[in-house]
This record gives C-alpha cells, sequence and structure tokens, in this order.
C-alpha cells in the first residue's frame, strides 16, 4: 500500500497536480486529518510494509456533509482510495449520494489492495500475492515438521473473510488434500469423504494430511 501511496504521490506531483494526504481513512477524512504530501515525504515507503496513512473501515455513509466540507475547503478535484472491500463500498456510497453534493462530481478511483483479493471486477490486489507467498511457506514448514512423525492431519486456516481465494489458491500450491471455503457450502457426508480419503492416504507412504479453511 505504500509503494502504491509513493507512485501515486509522485505521479501526481510530475503531472503538475497538488497531492494531499488522507489519514486514517474516511475517519480522517471528515475530521479533517488531510495534510498537503509533498515528494520528500514518499522518500523510502517502496519497502515497507502495512500502510503509514494509517487504514480505518468507517464508511462515509454516516458523515457525507462533513466529507463534503473537507472537500470545499481543501478544494479536492479528484480522489484516489486504496482499499479492499470497504474502499470499494465507500465509493459506491460517495457516487450515489452525488445527486446531494456536487463535491463528488469529481473523478474517483479505487485501487484493490486486500489480502482476501475480494473486490468484486478486479483480478488481483496488492497484497493477496504476498500473502499467499506467506501461506505456502507455512505450509512447507508444517509438512516438514510432520516428516518425521507419522499419521498427522494439520488443518490450517487462512484469512480471506467469506471469500475463499486464499485458502483455495493456497491450497492449490501448497498441495492440500482438501479446502473448506464459504462459497462451496459443505455438510457431514463431505467431511466424512474427506476423511476416508485421508484414511486411504495413511496406509501409503505419505502419512500426513493438509486441510485449509
Amino acid at each position: 500500500m505504500n509503494a502504491a501511496v509513493r507512485s501515486a504521490v509522485r505521479v501526481g506531483i510530475t503531472e503538475g497536480h497538488k497531492m494531499f494526504a488522507v489519514n486514517d481513512g474516511f475517519e480522517g477524512f471528515y475530521k479533517g486529518q488531510i495534510k498537503e504530501i509533498k515528494w520528500g515525504d514518499v522518500g523510502g515507503w517502496t519497502g515497507q510494509g502495512g500502510s503509514l496513512l494509517g487504514t480505518k473501515r468507517t464508511l462515509p455513509g454516516k458523515h457525507l456533509d462533513k466529507i463534503a466540507e473537507q472537500m470545499r475547503i481543501h478544494n479536492i478535484n479528484a480522489l484516489l482510495v486504496i482499499g479492499g472491500f470497504e474502499a470499494f463500498e465507500s465509493i459506491l456510497q460517495l457516487y450515489e449520494a452525488r445527486a446531494d453534493y456536487e463535491e463528488f462530481c469529481i473523478p474517483m478511483c479505487i485501487l484493490p489492495a486486500t489480502i482476501s483479493n475480494n473486490v468484486p471486477g478486479t483480478d488481483l490486489s496488492i497484497g493477496a500475492d504476498t500473502s499467499l507467498n506467506a501461506i505456502v511457506e507455512t505450509c512447507d514448514r508444517i509438512k516438514q515438521s510432520a516428516s518425521g512423525t507419522k499419521r498427522r492431519v494439520f488443518i490450517i486456516e487462512t484469512m480471506g473473510g467469506y471469500c475463499g481465494y486464499l485458502a483455495t489458491v493456497g491450497g492449490l500450491a501448497a498441495g492440500a488434500d482438501t479446502v473448506y471455503i464459504y462459497e462451496e457450502p459443505f455438510d457431514i457426508r463431505d467431511l466424512q469423504a474427506n476423511v476416508e480419503h485421508l484414511t486411504e492416504k495413511m496406509k501409503t507412504s505419505i502419512q500426513r494430511g493438509l486441510v485449509l479453511r
């Protein structure tokens, strides 16, 4: 996210725009935590994880008046929101309020950045690939820890909320026996089938199982 902010700020300045940074998402926006951000302010941000501007899941819906007021005060002509599903929802709320507030009749853009990779209409979000690396690395270590002991089944929980992307692709990459996700409701019969599969597997030379959810 920091690399994205850095790129956005420097490209904007190069194109002759005045760039402002908002701290703590839309909560900071309506509280007026807005300051101009210069070329040097984003130096060295590329390799830094997390978000130096700060993120909040607060949606703008209840504070549209204050947000419109801040846009007027700072004379904001365009908005770039870097974030996940909440960012998508926020932009949608601002878009739907355009009839009531002329301040929102500006170009508004969302840059998807979430490990869950669950922003509608996008293929890949910033952070999803890094989190997959972490999942696969962890699965490899867990498999290695079981290489000495026999008859072990590991159940690994991933992040991602209601979106099964991380679990599915992580399971594919790590070679999991099965993956449980919200998109595919499973019942006791599916569990039974998987347990039977694992029982059969334990009779072979590979006596370990890996389940992701």
